[in-house]
């Protein structure tokens, strides 16, 4: 019996001179490909469920049990149950700690992975899956923007990996220094660009590549958010956190920092399947795009967008938009163009989307350590003060979950002036001062890039 196989999110676009990609891929063929050929993202053609008892039978299983119990029912027909069991105790090594704030109030801290922040956990296991069902004869190069931590996830998560190479773009002044540190230091088979731009024009750069015919033999593949095998790792943990906390039968509310979308759609994945969820919180900073949008039914993307102290969530249109309209009847594509707009009230039902101003990131710092001893950084305080905005909007909900998704230790300069003090290093960054090593700089230019990437691939 076959897998569940992959549709592109612009299979239904009909407009004078767009070649439409219609066809259904495996897994294996969505993960390697990164986006589909029509420049839509992969969609799987129906989410599994997990039953109420198939639920409970979970309760209290470490975290890589649950991992391959949720990513078995995705990947049964493209990967070997036992190998998949390795793969996911081998990526999941390390802590996943749920800290109480107060009452049955959660902060879920997905900084304890190797680079401290919570795209360990979707790079880490992307990274098996791709070293697993990749031709071995084929070396296979990954293009990845980042606007922080995607970059170092990836870049650790894939250093060392046969036949793997790995390009990173980011933009130069919207990455914290410490960030910076880790890109430009991991070296071996992971190449950091820093570019003169945006974290948007990044990101623009590698759509372009990935549409450019000329580089088809460059065996090009993406290991952003638009990659379907970064999505589904990032049910996990909403699953684990929700067996965790709560008691039978009981819903819990969840507010998730978001940017480029990719986390809050694991966990409108998680609902589809059976997440027993009352609410999701989509907590943006000051680009506020789609809380406008949500409110007003009109999209509009925001361009250029704006820098904030959640360096990770600057974006002014989320790529994964794309998927969360398709979940809901509608179609966006790449440039913001809305094809269909998807069914707006069913969309109000299960999402609450707020905008948190850069001064209200500062004082949720503040007042969460002086109220409760917890120490946010920027984006998980933009996760809690959506939560808290929820609260406000429609009165208290017992069990909450809010998303901690990078370590405090990460914006030193920020927690500093903000509580007088530097979080202590986690031991995943305690030598990530004294390393050694620098980017290649770049300008905001394809075809600079273009010819980069022939050069260095050819000679690789």
């Amino acid at each position: 019996m076959g897998g569940i196989k992959y549709y592109s999110t612009n299979r239904n676009i009909n407009e004078a001179g767009f070649i439409p990609f219609k066809g259904l891929v495996s897994f294996k063929d969505a993960l390697m490909m990164g986006q589909a050929p029509d420049a839509g993202l992969f969609m799987p053609e129906r989410i599994p469920n997990i039953s109420k008892g198939e639920l409970e039978d979970l309760r209290e299983k470490r975290y890589f049990e649950v991992a391959h119990t949720i990513l078995e029912k995705f990947l049964y027909g493209d990967i070997e149950s036992d190998h998949l069991f390795k793969l996911c105790k081998e990526a999941y090594n390390f802590r996943v700690p749920i800290e109480k704030v107060h009452d049955r109030k959660y902060v879920l801290r997905l900084d304890q992975g190797p680079t401290a922040s919570f795209k360990d956990f979707a790079a880490r296991m992307m990274a098996r899956l791709m070293g697993a069902l990749k031709d071995e004869k084929k070396s296979l190069n990954i293009l990845v923007a980042t606007s922080g931590d995607t970059g170092s996830a990836v870049g650790e998560a894939f250093k060392g990996v046969k036949g793997i190479n790995v390009f990173i773009l980011y933009p130069e002044g919207e990455v914290s220094g410490r960030q910076k540190k880790q890109l430009d230091t991991i070296g071996d088979n992971v190449t950091t660009l820093a570019v003169d731009g945006k974290f948007d024009d990044c990101q623009n750069l590698v759509k372009m590549a990935f549409q450019d015919k000329d580089l088809t033999n460059l065996n090009l593949t993406s290991a952003n958010s638009i990659n379907i095998g970064r999505i589904l790792p990032q049910m996990i943990y909403y699953f684990y956190a929700y067996l965790e906390k709560s008691e039978e039968g009981e819903k819990v509310l969840i507010s998730i920092p978001s940017g480029n979308f990719g986390n809050s759609l694991g966990c409108e994945f998680g609902r589809r399947m059976g997440l027993p969820l009352h609410k999701l919180v989509m907590a943006v900073n000051e680009n506020d795009e789609f809380p406008r949008y949500l409110n007003n039914g009109n999209y509009q993307k925001l361009s250029p967008s704006k820098a904030c102290i959640s360096s990770a969530m600057n974006v002014g249109h989320p790529s994964n938009l794309a998927r969360f309209f398709e979940l809901y009847g509608g179609n966006v594509d790449k440039s913001g163009k809305v094809h269909k707009y998807p069914d707006l009230k069913k969309m109000q039902t299960n999402l609450f989307s707020v905008s948190i101003s850069d001064q209200k990131t500062r004082d949720t710092i503040k007042n969460v350590y002086e109220k409760y001893n917890v120490v946010l950084e920027p984006h998980g305080a933009v996760g809690w003060a959506g939560l808290e905005a929820y609260y406000h909007d429609n009165g208290d909900y017992p069990l909450s979950i809010s998303l901690e998704t990078a370590h405090p230790a990460k914006f030193p300069e920020e927690i500093k002036s903000l509580l007088g003090f530097e979080p202590e290093l986690p031991e995943s960054m305690k030598d990530v001062d004294m390393r050694q090593g620098c980017p290649i700089r770049i300008e905001n230019d394809y075809l600079k890039l273009k010819k980069f990437l022939e050069s260095t691939i050819e000679n690789k």
